[in-house]
């Protein structure tokens, strides 16, 4: 699977395009700003393209309106096609998000239902009794995704929506050439439509990757044979953040070593899950850190452990935002051009060093040293060993440990480093020793 050995790069369209957040029915082609950051893209490392949602809705995006037809604030379907052809050209796949568990009020055939009520032909597309009403008194009561009735969910166990949804993908396939999906919610996707959704992708493309979103402690039921390709580690996005402002280096450790230690409880070991430090829904990591020394090595730590590391837009040169309760608008901002600095370029120092390595991206997890400043873990895959070193502190550090070899070079400087009476971390410091 192509996507094991990437490094992806996340956006947020209707923000990172500048749209308006309401949907004001006017067609403008913003969307090409994004093929015009393809080069930047691929320049940091990125391989993959994930796309926050892009099809028509009411506003956010997640409240989707109708999933053929690119939504009118970032342009047509056309303009899309042209930016996939951008990114496919510079070696950038193309992942979408597939919203699958719910609708917008505005999404059509919803509308056929609010106008026909129980004559409509696709008032068992939603979970609707006609013995109630809804908080918009449509004379009809529904189900929306957790209590918010602005997203009207699915029914995904009606064959005519499954049919309906498969249709869009494999017109999505066709029209855009896209490479994967990363599913809205995918906790709450009826389990039995996620297995018949892998099986239809698979017929579309053998590699065709599919990753949900999922924020339960264990995603393995998520990961079974016939499911999906990927999750996403919010497990462990918490745990590499608190680790740095706690100075508390066992937090991600044992966390790790959880999910893909070498004993055989371990929760997912061979598998691959999604690893952000920020992304869409959450304060940037420049702003969670409380020491901004710690922002190069926490993406060392991120890309250096087991999984797929994503990038979220503005964060590889340090931009900051907090969450803000009662809207992200914050998180999602429009940037004219995308910037470089240190930081950038360490990133993309970082991603060469993992697609480089099958041990980076294939080798499972063993501790060498912890302790609460220092961490320094082995991935090893067939005969390839790398060991993933940092210091956290602002002094100097001796690590005294067997590391079975003699000598390595670092994946990320080149740089030759000797075993040889103990290693010293300089402060502040990251490494990928591949062993030699």
């Amino acid at each position: 699977m192509w996507a094991y050995e990437s490094v992806f790069y996340q956006i947020y369209p209707m923000g990172f395009c500048g749209a308006p957040w309401e949907n004001d029915g006017k067609t403008v082609n913003r969307i090409g700003k994004v093929g015009d950051w393809a080069a930047h893209i691929a320049s940091i490392g990125c391989n993959a393209m994930y796309f926050s949602p892009v099809f028509e809705s009411d506003s956010h995006g997640y409240d989707t309106r109708d999933f053929r037809k690119i939504d009118c604030r970032l342009g047509t379907n056309a303009d899309f096609a042209e930016v996939c052809d951008k990114l496919h050209k510079e070696g950038v796949r193309v992942v979408l998000d597939g919203v699958f568990n719910h609708v917008g009020r505005g999404f059509w055939a919803f509308k056929d239902v609010q106008e026909k009520k129980w004559d409509s032909p696709y008032k068992d597309w939603f979970h609707i009794s006609f013995d109630g009403n809804s908080n918009y008194n449509d004379g009809f009561w529904y189900e929306g995704w957790e209590g918010h009735y602005e997203l009207v969910k699915l029914n995904l166990r009606n064959e005519a929506v499954i049919q309906h949804i498969f249709d869009c993908i494999r017109g999505w396939v066709e029209e855009f050439d896209i490479d994967g999906l990363r599913l809205d919610v995918a906790y709450s996707l009826d389990r039995d439509f996620i297995r018949r959704l892998r099986s239809f992708c698979d017929s579309l493309k053998p590699d065709f990757f599919l990753v949900g979103e999922v924020m339960s402690s264990d995603c393995s039921p998520f990961l079974a044979d016939g499911m999906l390709h990927s999750c996403t580690n919010y497990d462990c996005y918490k745990g590499l953040y608190s680790s740095f402002n706690s100075m508390n280096m066992f937090e991600i450790g044992h966390s790790l070593q959880r999910q893909f230690g070498p004993e055989p409880w371990t929760l997912y070991k061979g598998k691959h899950l999604l690893s952000f430090v920020d992304n869409h829904d959450v304060t940037r990591v420049a702003s969670i850190l409380t020491n901004e020394k710690h922002l190069p090595l926490i993406y060392a730590m991120m890309v250096g452990m087991p999984g797929i590391p994503c990038i979220y837009y503005g964060s590889e040169w340090g931009e900051k935002a907090q969450k803000q309760q009662g809207s992200d608008a914050n998180l999602r901002p429009c940037f004219e051009q995308p910037q470089t600095n240190a930081l950038t370029e360490w990133i993309a120092k970082l991603a060469k060093a993992k697609k480089s390595s099958k041990a980076l991206c294939y080798g499972g997890y063993t501790i060498r040293l912890m302790t609460n400043k220092q961490i320094i873990f082995e991935r090893a895959f067939e005969d390839e060993r790398v060991m993933v070193a940092i210091n956290a502190d602002d002094q100097p550090f001796h690590a005294h440990f067997n590391a079975e070899a003699g000598r390595a070079r670092d994946l990320i400087t080149g740089e030759v480093h000797d075993f040889g009476g103990g290693s010293e971390l300089p402060p502040y410091y990251a490494a990928f020793w591949q062993v030699f």
